[in-house]
């Protein structure tokens, strides 16, 4: 009878401790005394207790607050969640608890903020290990003291998973293997102690169950688990955010691990010197994070052989070839944040299919990426400081041929490099093939080179231009050696009327007609000729220039016959220089006889310029128009000029 009155007391139990919801929304003072009522059995004060379900159930106590008051913060019939726990409530809730027996449907348990000492904490252990329950989360254990050595009894149990939060030791000094071996030798599935400071844990004495242990954000160092083989079931371990320093003490931890095939130890200080440092992982180990770390790039020389999942992100690696290990089981490899300089090849990455390298250095990556790495499904290379150049084209080109296989394309990949373009999408920049081609552009500018040569050979040809260069030297010569002289002996002083430039075939005429009929009468002009007035050792050349600057002008008498004449060629040449230089109007042109265009040579330009622009004199066939032609030559050559004594000629008439 007792047995069955025991029985019916906890079915009432749970049943109004469900119905709590529902009675906040009908009245919170019958909520009260329903909750009073209940939970007489196990307040033996007798006093109200601030009670919380989800929705929040707040109630005010008629007494005053005393020290073993808790909050309920959940409420079901499957979960269950308390706070403010301390020393002076504990033993009602180990008492609450205890009511909760395997077959019960109790299955969460969670408890925040918490403070109480070691020997009440392992009480509520002890109860909750024998109780319905299989998840038990603690949050913020505060000022946990008097650690002393307690029997723990493991058997019957229901528990799956623990998880603790934030727990502070206030102790100062006690036995580290009375703490950690409590948790070491649980016989639970998955164990979960973060941010607490923890700078050790025990290996298990027996074969132990675990499956899963995340041990995130402690104090953890190099000699944990080191030649412990009682994690023989053990398939996932987070060490994340721990004091780790050897990766190979590392390997060497998880060596006995037979089924571990997830490992997290990120943002540690692992460093991997390489030097002949021995290595040993466990072979069933797939999944591996050494992400922020110190890692360089001897890190390949020490990773587990059958990993198919490897997180590298943010360490100090620059290549991935060097003594690098064949990975064949590896898919997904994450290199971001590193300092590669470049896209890594294949080599011993046969099953490669992912591969992250976002945020290194790279400026222009190869382009044989994917012939070397075929089985590559996926590339992620964006926002790295990519130089758009010629060498970058391939890359784009790339892309396009790839069927999209690079993620993020195109908004995480954009020029850093020159800064005229930094900031532009690497799809939108464009170069020329002849600009990037060096063969392409050596040929064209070859050909560009050959054909202007050609050109210019054949403008000099045609228009004469080393003869004009070569009689451009002779006048600065002679040029040079004139201002060499005294000052004195650099004037030039007009001895002659004119100078008469002809064709040796049109002398008879300007012996027996011109010279004649200038020279002749009380002008007295001056004629220069080059038989009588040229100074014998002097070249010829020179004679022309001097004879040309001591002439007020210069008559070319034109003829078909004149534009053969080399020795004419230079004399006009000369002439019309000193028109330029002088800017004097000193030409006359005489056309003894009519000059078809083309008989002119190319050279001749100016002699066609000259005969275009200005009026020359045509020599008459009839008799009666000859008078008027030598009184204009008279005319255009009548100057005074000075005499030996400094007196003037008079002009001629």
């Amino acid at each position: 009878m007792t047995e069955n009155m025991r029985s019916l007391r906890n079915l009432f139990l749970c049943k109004c401790l469900f119905a709590l919801t529902f009675w906040n929304h009908i009245s919170l003072s019958v909520e009260n005394d329903l909750f009073a009522s209940v939970t007489k059995n196990f307040l033996e004060d007798g006093s109200d207790k601030k009670i919380k379900s989800l929705p929040f159930l707040r109630t005010n106590s008629h007494q005053s607050k005393a020290n073993s008051e808790w909050v309920v913060i959940q409420n079901t019939t499957e979960s269950l969640s308390l706070s403010e726990i301390t020393d002076g409530n504990v033993q009602k809730l180990v008492a609450l608890l205890s009511n909760f027996r395997q077959g019960s449907r109790l299955q969460n348990l969670t408890l925040t903020n918490m403070s109480v000492n070691w020997n009440y904490l392992i009480e509520v252990f002890q109860t909750v290990w024998h109780s319905s329950i299989e998840y038990f989360n603690i949050n913020s254990v505060r000022q946990l003291s008097n650690i002393r050595s307690r029997d723990f009894n493991y058997s019957g149990t229901s528990m799956k998973a623990l998880t603790m939060k934030k727990v502070l030791i206030t102790d100062l000094y006690f036995s580290q293997d009375d703490l950690y071996k409590i948790f070491a030798n649980m016989n639970i599935a998955a164990l979960t102690i973060t941010e607490s400071e923890m700078i050790h844990m025990l290996c298990p004495l027996s074969d132990s169950p675990f499956r899963y242990l995340n041990f995130l954000k402690n104090d953890l160092t190099d000699l944990l688990f080191q030649k412990c083989d009682k994690l023989t079931q053990l398939q996932t371990l987070i060490l994340q955010r721990n004091k780790f320093e050897s990766l190979s003490k590392v390997s060497f931890m998880t060596s006995r691990m037979k089924s571990l095939k997830y490992l997290d130890m990120s943002n540690n200080l692992l460093r991997h010197d390489g030097a002949d440092v021995q290595c040993q992982w466990a072979e069933s180990l797939t999944e591996l994070d050494l992400s922020s770390n110190q890692l360089t790039d001897a890190v390949f020389e020490c990773l587990p052989v059958n990993v198919k999942k490897l997180d590298l992100q943010n360490n100090q690696i620059t290549s991935v070839t060097r003594g690098m290990a064949e990975l064949k089981s590896l898919r997904e490899l994450n290199l971001a944040l590193n300092r590669l300089a470049d896209l890594p090849g294949c080599s011993g990455l046969t099953s490669l299919e992912f591969l992250n390298v976002e945020m290194n250095s790279i400026l222009t990556p190869s382009t044989d990426f994917f012939q070397s790495c075929p089985s590559v499904r996926e590339l992620q290379a964006g926002h790295n400081p990519f130089k758009c150049s010629c060498e970058l084209q391939d890359f784009i080109r790339l892309e396009r041929q790839s069927g999209g296989k690079l993620f993020g394309w195109p908004a995480a990949y954009m020029c850093e490099y020159p800064e005229d373009l930094r900031g532009t999408q690497l799809k939108d920049f464009h170069l020329t093939e002849l600009a990037c081609n060096t063969m392409l552009l050596l040929g064209t500018a070859l050909v560009v080179t050959l054909v202007l040569v050609a050109v210019v050979a054949f403008l000099c040809i045609y228009l004469d231009v080393p003869w004009y260069a070569r009689m451009t030297w002779q006048w600065t010569q002679i040029k040079r050696r004139a201002w060499h002289k005294h000052p004195e002996e650099r004037e030039t002083v007009l001895e002659f009327h004119a100078f008469i430039s002809y064709s040796e075939r049109d002398s008879l005429w300007v012996k027996n007609e011109l010279i004649p009929n200038l020279e002749k009468g009380e002008g007295r002009v001056q004629l220069c000729q080059h038989e009588r007035n040229f100074i014998p050792g002097k070249s010829i050349v020179e004679n022309i220039i001097n004879c040309i600057e001591k002439s007020y002008k210069s008559i070319f008498v034109l003829s078909p016959n004149f534009v053969q004449s080399e020795w004419c060629h230079y004399e006009l040449y000369f002439a019309h220089h000193k028109l330029f230089s002088e800017n004097s109007d000193s030409l006359i042109l005489i056309l003894l006889e009519p000059i078809p265009s083309y008989v002119i040579p190319a050279r001749y330009h100016k002699l066609k310029a000259l005969m275009a622009k200005r009026t020359y004199l045509e020599w008459p066939k009839e008799r009666s128009k000859r008078a008027l032609f030598w009184a204009n030559l008279r005319a255009a050559i009548s100057i005074n000029l000075p005499m030996a004594d400094g007196e003037t000629c008079g002009e001629t008439d």
